[in-house]
């Protein structure tokens, strides 16, 4: 059974951290758009699709040249990744 009162007592930082280091998502994007993930981010030559893993928080974890590499180095790290929609 829900416990609505329970639900409540979360706070929106509980709550923005849920899954943190243990929930990312994929997502695929142009490898000249990986320059704007982070000021880290290393410069590709444009042109190429890339998959970058995302902590559930949406910061950028890994880039990575094809979808199975960034799902397996998801799964070294125990990192469950969701579908978005």
């Amino acid at each position: 059974m829900f416990d609505r009162q329970a639900a409540s007592a979360v706070s929106r930082e509980m709550l923005a951290t849920l899954g943190e280091n243990r929930v990312a998502y994929i997502k695929a994007i142009r490898s000249e758009e990986v320059a704007f993930l982070s000021a880290d981010a290393p410069l590709l030559a444009p042109g190429y699709r890339v998959f970058v893993l995302h902590a559930a928080d949406g910061t950028p974890m890994l880039i990575a040249d094809s979808l199975e590499a960034a799902m397996a180095n998801a799964a070294s790290r125990e990192i469950e990744t969701v579908s978005l929609h």
